[in-house]
């Protein structure tokens, strides 16, 4: 039996029907209901079979538009907008899972922190709350780590704005940094071959 095979027989002993197991290109993912996220991550961790000690790294997702064009929800294959992944490493046995979670409410996305399961996820998920927006209930210190402290918006929504909301400069007169409306004029960024049917097929 591979290293493989036996991490999915020790996941599906551990978690039976309360989640979802699936393999592709020789990898694992494991999707838990986010009500789970915390007891799932510690059995993960703390189960001597499986021994996830270790979280490389945790990031947010947005499908709003997978699948399907720009704008245009497709839930068939992922069943809500946002998500957080986990990546874990198991150094005792040597072996690696992916760990998703959907969350359900879109308007204001909400799991709970895995700060005192793996400690170091508290940069991630900073991270995930500034770019994506999602709030990790019961993080110490939630708050912006990559955007100014001042910045409107979470930019890697697939709704936020290109160009953004304002820009930042120095001004010389007040001699202090200053935001001011976007200066930049909004253009198409597709190229042609990717806007327009049939483009190039009869050159």
């Amino acid at each position: 039996m591979t290293r493989l095979e036996t991490l999915q027989n020790n996941l599906q002993a551990a978690f039976g029907e309360s989640a979802t197991l699936t393999l592709a290109l020789d990898e694992l993912t494991l999707v838990v209901p986010a009500k789970d996220w915390v007891d799932a991550c510690t059995a993960l961790r703390d189960t001597p079979a499986l021994g996830f000690d270790t979280c490389i790294d945790l990031c947010g997702i947005d499908y709003s538009a997978w699948g399907a064009p720009t704008h245009v929800p497709d839930y068939s294959v992922h069943p809500h907008r946002f998500a957080v992944v986990l990546h874990l490493l198991s150094v005792k046995n040597n072996t690696r899972l992916r760990v998703r979670a959907y969350i359900e409410d879109e308007e204001f996305p909400v799991i709970a922190s895995l700060v005192d399961v793996w400690p170091a996820v508290n940069w991630y998920e900073r991270e995930a709350f500034d770019l994506f927006g999602i709030i990790f209930d019961g993080h110490p210190d939630l708050r912006r780590i990559l955007t100014d402290y001042g910045f409107i918006g979470h930019p890697f929504r697939k709704d936020f704005p290109l160009s953004g909301n304002v820009e930042m400069r120095y001004d010389t007169e007040q001699k202090r940094v200053i935001y001011q409306p976007v200066t930049i004029e909004p253009r198409e960024i597709n190229p042609r071959v990717v806007r327009e049917e049939g483009y190039g097929a009869g050159r």
